[in-house]
């Protein structure tokens, strides 16, 4: 009997930590590829904002991080760095700075999502029409399936 349990333990913990390494390795798996350099560079050229991110945040972690620049154009966002890998992160333009969930999660509602996130060592995103950059000040990089922050930065 003794040994069955042991098997039983065994396995589940072996269950656990294969689940939890699939979860946080298919995003990376399945990410398509990146844009390279030269793209990320031309794409930020004609930026009107840039601000870094970093990942000495107080909600970030060492699951959870960015860190690199981002640039702001009328057309786009830009970030040249890397985000640590997870699922489902989504890009926000926050109207005040956050470096938490905790302080996220009561303004979310004022905060516009432009879209996901789904590279991990540079993105372009375009901006939709009509967005005003001027009406906020932070960049906010989200995982919306674990409700995490993942970085910020506020670029004025």
């Amino acid at each position: 009997m003794l040994r069955w349990m042991i098997r039983i333990g065994t396995h589940g913990v072996a269950l656990a930590v294969g689940f939890a390494l699939g979860v946080y390795f298919l995003p990376v798996l399945t990410a398509p590829p990146s844009p390279d350099a030269a793209m990320l560079e031309q794409s930020a050229a004609d930026a009107v904002y840039t601000a870094e991110l970093t990942r000495d945040l107080p909600g970030s972690d060492f699951l959870h991080w960015g860190e690199g620049t981002i640039s702001l154009t009328p057309e786009r966002i830009v970030h040249e760095g890397q985000l640590s890998p997870g699922p489902d992160y989504k890009l926000y333009l926050v109207p005040e700075f956050v470096d938490h969930e905790d302080a996220f999660l009561p303004i979310k509602g004022e905060a516009l999502q432009l879209g996901d996130i789904d590279t991990f060592e540079g993105f372009v995103l375009d901006l939709p029409a009509g967005v005003d950059l001027n009406a906020y000040t932070t960049v906010l990089v989200w995982c919306e399936a674990f409700s995490e922050f993942i970085t910020a930065a506020e670029y004025r």
